[in-house]
């Protein structure tokens, strides 16, 4: 009498949506955890002052060099309600890196991907390395990944459902995108073309109100930009400036390269942290190729009757081919499944082409790439995929607690520029100091650690100021850089601390295999020469 209710209460436990909710528990642990674990990033500590200026001063203007309002004035929201630390500037990557995994669940509910595939993606999603850190990172990347998928997800309902609403929540998601950083316009672009594509094979079509649609979603998603940009009215003349001073500017970094790498830096990456996502989607392509595209017709023609020497002559392939290029009668239907994967394909493949391409070349960037490919990885799921995700599952949360959670410096190259975990050493003996005399140029990220009255024990003497100078100012803490710094000061114990370290492309190429699995490479980096009073 028992067993009925007892495998129902099983079963309900095991529904695809209490499986997803607890993979999204899981990757908000991985987000939320320990979040102030290591120290801010260089970039994290521009971001997050620029924030603190905007809390405390009222003060920002756009400037390309550090991408768009939303980081700035979201992140000044959170600080005033919560106050300003590193892990409350964390809370906003952490929380849209983890509703990331979330939006997985309307696509599975309008039929685009099935319960195998939503929860084989929310687990990628949840465990990527890369995912992982950059959500827990205050930089501008994981929202531009949630907004692209909040799109994606707006528009699939906008064209399965008909209604305004869901227009207009695709605008928001394009608009804050565009506030959030440059290169929302490549996403938009990539996704635009498919949508032509679609509109053009009748995969989808307008309804009837796509014209108010369109102006209502225009109207709101303008209104957005300009507000952000203009500073909320405070610099109304950068609603028109905005777009070129970002093209001059990224145009001229693309130039000079100035964090360059070859064309398949990002493959390197996804080598390093997420092989099981690459192995899975590279099958994924090839078998949509092989089953979904001309082999699959011929297979399907097979099956049918008609002799293979037909079926594999020159115009019945050509015939074919033309096809796809051919505006196909109305009332066809199409797999929406199928459909979704062809155009993750192609998102994959459009933004590993462009990010190959682009001169910038860094670490965060592979989130734009990793994103489709975790939906490619989800097609065909057969018994070799799974066994390959299981293994998979073990590599990537390896990984990822290796690069997220290991609190000291780690040579790794999704660091980039990181601050060392020798700067607690560092700040310790400031606090146990009364005067504190900065000599070199080279002092972040210090002002985000001594922010507000905390820097008032410093004097900043700028680079390598006159010895005697130092000596007569009765600092308890000499700090210098240690590329120019001095050999000795009479009175002071001399230590050099780890600034920043990094561990480039360059550093690994020449023995790849040896690192892959060993971590052992040399790294570059910045210290400081720290003088101490002796007692």
């Amino acid at each position: 009498m028992k067993a009925a209710p007892d495998t129902s209460i099983f079963q309900r436990l095991l529904s695809p949506e209490l499986l997803l909710f607890y993979v999204i528990l899981l990757a908000a642990i991985l987000r939320f955890a320990f979040l102030d674990l290591k120290l801010y990033h260089h970039d994290e500590v521009v971001h997050a002052w620029f924030a603190y200026e905007l809390l405390t001063k009222g003060t920002y203007i756009y400037d390309p060099q550090f991408h768009g309002p939303f980081l700035f004035y979201l992140t000044a929201g959170i600080f005033s309600l919560f106050g300003d630390s590193d892990l409350v500037g964390r809370l906003l990557p952490a929380f849209l890196g983890t509703a990331l995994i979330a939006l997985v669940y309307p696509l599975y509910r309008m039929g685009y991907l099935d319960a195998r595939q939503m929860l084989v993606a929310a687990v990628l999603l949840a465990f990527s390395p890369e995912m992982v850190y950059f959500s827990r990172f205050l930089r501008n990347d994981i929202f531009i990944a949630f907004f692209t998928l909040l799109l994606i997800v707006a528009a699939c309902a906008y064209f399965r459902y008909e209604k305004l609403r869901y227009a207009l929540v695709a605008a928001v998601a394009a608009a804050l995108g565009m506030t959030s950083k440059e290169n929302m316009p490549i996403v938009l672009v990539i996704l635009g073309s498919y949508l032509l594509f679609a509109i053009w094979t009748r995969r989808l079509v307008f309804p009837i109100t796509w014209r108010r649609d369109l102006i209502s979603a225009t109207i709101l998603g303008a209104g957005i930009i300009a507000l952000f940009y203009s500073s909320f009215g405070s610099h109304p003349e950068i609603v028109l400036q905005a777009g070129q001073m970002a093209i001059s500017h990224w145009m001229e970094m693309h130039g000079v390269e100035r964090l360059g790498g070859p064309w398949y830096f990002y493959l390197v990456f996804l080598v390093l942290y997420e092989v099981p996502i690459l192995i899975l989607a590279a099958l994924g392509m090839i078998h949509f190729i092989l089953g979904g595209t001309i082999i699959g017709s011929i297979r399907s023609l097979g099956e049918s009757g008609k002799s293979d020497r037909m079926l594999l002559s020159r115009s019945g392939i050509s015939d074919e081919i033309r096809a796809i290029f051919c505006r196909p009668d109305p009332g066809i239907t199409y797999d929406p499944k199928f459909e979704f994967i062809r155009f993750s394909i192609w998102w994959m493949i459009a933004s590993l082409v462009v990010y190959a391409y682009i001169g910038e070349k860094v670490p965060w960037l592979i989130l734009h790439q990793l994103l489709p490919m975790i939906f490619v990885a989800t097609f065909m799921l057969d018994r070799a995929k799974v066994v390959i995700i299981g293994l998979g599952i073990i590599f990537l949360f390896g990984m990822t607690m290796h690069i997220a959670f290991t609190p000291a410096d780690i040579a790794e190259p999704i660091v980039q520029v990181q601050n060392s975990e020798d700067l607690r050493i560092l700040m310790k003996w400031i606090d146990e100091s009364d005067r504190v005399a900065i000599a070199t140029d080279i002092y972040w990220p210090l002002p985000w650690y001594y922010r507000g009255e905390r820097w008032e024990p410093f004097t900043l003497y700028g680079d390598r100021p006159n010895e005697g100078s130092l000596i007569s100012g009765n600092y308890d803490l000499i700090i210098t850089h240690d590329r120019n710094s001095f050999d000795a000061l009479p009175g002071y114990e001399k230590v050099t601390l780890r600034h920043s370290y990094w561990v480039t492309y360059h550093e690994v190429k020449g023995n790849l295999v040896w690192y892959y699995f060993t971590r052992q490479v040399a790294t570059g980096g910045q210290n400081f020469d720290v003088f101490r009073r002796v007692a």
